[in-house]
């Protein structure tokens, strides 16, 4: 099973290092990653995909709250996250296919960011899954190249990865699926 975690981690040279070590260690292959500032310029936040099932997700976050320079760990929940990811997508057109093309980019809301007479590039900001079967519709014209960023999350509500919880937050703010180090 697709598994998103977002980690919120000290700016430390050999941080990231750490983090995919732990997860070469036991056996876990990451299938995306993406590292960004935060507002705090001490801090950067990974966001990261992994196939496992809840109880190995499990294991995985008690193993990353051990990881020195790790501040915060939130995996994935629907229902108090939202994900997106980007795709940048290279399809190969003619005169016969082009309609055909634009009618399923429109049916996926994907931009047209780059045209010439024999393709276009696509860009599709939507969640994994909608990305998946954008591709799988695709197919038949000829995809060229496809780069994707991998999944990124925020929380839903006010409250954020990288906010102080406070008595002031709502209670579905403060239910929020998240981890911190005691």
């Amino acid at each position: 099973m697709r598994k998103v975690v977002t980690l919120l981690v000290e700016n430390e040279a050999g941080t990231l290092a750490r983090i995919v070590g732990l997860f070469s260690q036991r056996g876990y292959n990451i299938e995306t990653l993406n590292v960004a500032p935060t507002q705090d310029s001490t801090l950067s936040c990974i966001t990261l995909t992994t196939r496992t099932n809840d109880v190995g997700m499990e294991q995985v976050v008690k193993q990353l709250n051990k990881v020195v320079n790790v501040v915060t760990v939130i995996p994935y929940n629907n229902a108090h996250h939202l994900s997106r990811e980007l795709a940048l997508v290279k399809i190969l057109v003619d005169e016969e296919n082009r309609v055909q093309i634009l009618s399923i980019a429109q049916k996926f809301q994907a931009h047209i960011i780059n045209s010439t007479p024999h393709s276009y590039i696509f860009q599709v900001t939507q969640t994994h899954s909608q990305i998946k079967k954008f591709l799988n519709e695709m197919k038949a014209f000829g995809v060229h190249e496809i780069r994707c960023s991998g999944e990124l999350i925020l929380s839903r509500g006010i409250s954020g990865i990288n906010e102080n919880k406070s008595s002031k937050n709502s209670e579905e703010d403060q239910s929020l699926t998240e981890f911190k180090k005691p």
